[in-house]
């Protein structure tokens, strides 16, 4: 199936979860938000959370600095 994530197209495969696309990603999950069609996920829910076709993904991560 075809996402968006971080407005780039990716490709998962079917019954992929949030905590899938966010490997896509990066290794870090501290500090990282999440939001599937503009509805924020909590980190507990990323394993449970499916995906659908064309599902928008935002992933946030925190920087340092000031």
């Amino acid at each position: 199936m075809n996402v968006t994530i971080n407005g780039t197209a990716h490709e998962l495969p079917q019954g992929a979860t949030v905590a899938l696309a966010v490997r896509r990603l990066t290794e870090t999950v501290g500090g990282v938000a999440v939001a599937v069609n503009d509805e924020v996920v909590s980190r507990g829910a990323w394993d449970s959370t499916p995906l659908a076709e064309a599902d928008r993904v935002e992933v946030l991560t925190a920087v340092q600095g000031g």
